[in-house]
């Protein structure tokens, strides 16, 4: 026998009306539906849940750069070891966008098929196998399928981290972007700052510096394991999967889940991400670079560039709390990108007299990522809504974002010195800007479609 509750919220779904796209109560709805009941409550998760939730946050989002910096802070010793190119090292630092871009737009596809929950452990578990594979690789074409594998995980957990903070958390979206940001941030800055140091302590063998970020990407498998039977948009709800499935196709009907590709503000949303992702990916790969051919210490080079991402530690937290709580989140676009520029013109100036102070600017102007997350959030008033944007956003956005590392390396290997790769991640910063300025604006994608 069904239970009475269920059997009446069935049909009450069935019989009510679905409100208009442009109905204000469409984002409250979503934000119940997304919502993770109690006992006694429909918009709330379990206190053992929402904590599962937050370490599975936690220990997912300091996984998502390891496998990136810790790489930068080794590519000479990696490029002297399998006998790159500049070229190939610069393809080498594009791999991570091409992956995103490829298997990032899966991951909604993945998520309906198997829940987000399932996706996020496998994709920890596919970072830890290939962090665990790739020091083995004695030639270039096996290191880039073992860091393929890796970037694979952090793909679709990438896309399907801020769709679960809207599911799990939906009236907490600034601060919980926040507390995934600042870890990101942690892992990212944790990696570049001691690879080299244990490196070292490890007998100074790059394979063994890269190979001990497998042990935190395992770490992170455990959390998610006890999500993975979340297969269903309202699983975990105390009226069942089926009453909860339709109470979310209520909420989230044809309407809020939108074409994203007829949107102009996706497309700017798109753009922002993906030049953002562009300068991010650039400093991960070629900074520490750029100072050991000023003169700088390979392990201070690495410190360095620790600093510029410990930057998003306590930013990350600001930032997307001060953007939720703002209807048009231009100016911070215009001031990150301010900070960015700054920085670049330092490091062709004065790389290592002043360097400190360009990583310090630079780490500013990293955090246009939080931003993109937070405004991604902002932008699509409901769960449906913001799959489909963040897919398309992070996808179409690495696209854009694969050239640049690739051609930093070609003009460094081929002009000899920095200051042409330079000019190019300077004069990336002013259309990042522009398009930042069009995504901030107070909209949903809803409205456009």
């Amino acid at each position: 026998m069904p239970d009475e509750t269920d059997t009446r919220i069935q049909t009450e779904t069935r019989t009510q009306p679905r409100p208009p796209a442009h109905d204000p109560s469409l984002r409250e709805d979503a934000s119940r539906a997304a919502g993770y009941a109690t006992a006694g409550s429909d918009t709330q998760p379990s206190v053992w849940v929402a904590r599962l939730v937050m370490a599975g946050i936690v220990l997912a989002a300091l996984n998502l750069r390891p496998a990136i910096t810790s790489l930068g802070a080794l590519l000479e010793e990696v490029r002297v070891g399998l006998h790159m190119s500049g070229s190939v090292a610069g393809l080498l630092t594009s791999v991570p966008t091409l992956c995103f871009a490829v298997f990032g737009i899966a991951a909604p596809r993945l998520a309906r098929r198997f829940g987000p929950g399932a996706v996020v452990c496998a994709g920890m578990a596919a970072i830890a196998t290939g962090l665990a594979v790739r020091p083995f690789a004695d030639a270039t074409p096996a290191f880039l399928a073992a860091s393929a594998l890796a970037l694979m995980g952090i793909a679709v957990s990438n896309v399907l981290m801020p769709v679960i903070v809207k599911r799990y958390f939906p009236d907490r979206i600034g601060s919980m972007t926040g507390l995934y940001s600042m870890a990101l941030a942690l892992g990212t800055s944790l990696a570049a700052a001691v690879t080299v140091p244990m490196t070292q302590a490890l007998g100074g063998s790059w394979r063994a510096g890269l190979g001990i970020w497998a042990v935190l990407a395992a770490a992170a498998v455990l959390p998610w394991l006890g999500l993975v039977r979340d297969r269903t948009p309202g699983a975990g709800s105390r009226y069942g999967s089926e009453g909860a499935r339709r109470a979310d196709e209520a909420a989230d009907g044809p309407a809020a889940a939108p074409r994203v590709i007829r949107s102009r503000t996706a497309w700017a949303l798109a753009g922002f991400f993906g030049l953002q992702a562009t300068g991010a990916y650039i400093t991960m790969g070629w900074m520490p670079q750029i100072f050991r051919d000023a003169g700088v210490s390979a392990g201070t080079a690495g410190l360095l560039l620790a600093v510029t991402m410990a930057m998003g530690v306590p930013l990350a937290s600001v930032i997307p709390r001060l953007a939720a709580r703002m209807r048009n989140q231009g100016p911070i676009v215009v001031v990150l990108a301010l900070c960015g520029l700054t920085g670049y013109l330092g490091l062709f100036l004065a790389p290592a007299a002043g360097a400190w102070a360009w990583v310090l600017l630079l780490g500013v102007a990293n955090c246009a990522f939080p931003l993109a997350l937070t405004m991604i959030g902002m932008r699509a008033r409901t769960g449906a809504g913001v799959v489909r944007l963040s897919a398309f956003a992070q996808s179409v956005g690495y696209l854009i974002s694969i050239p640049g590392p690739t051609l930093v390396g070609a003009l460094y290997q081929h002009s000899g010195g920095w200051g042409l790769p330079l000019a190019l991640m300077a004069g990336l910063t002013l259309p990042q800007m522009a398009v930042g300025v069009l995504a901030g604006r107070d909209r949903t994608v809803e409205d456009e479609c």
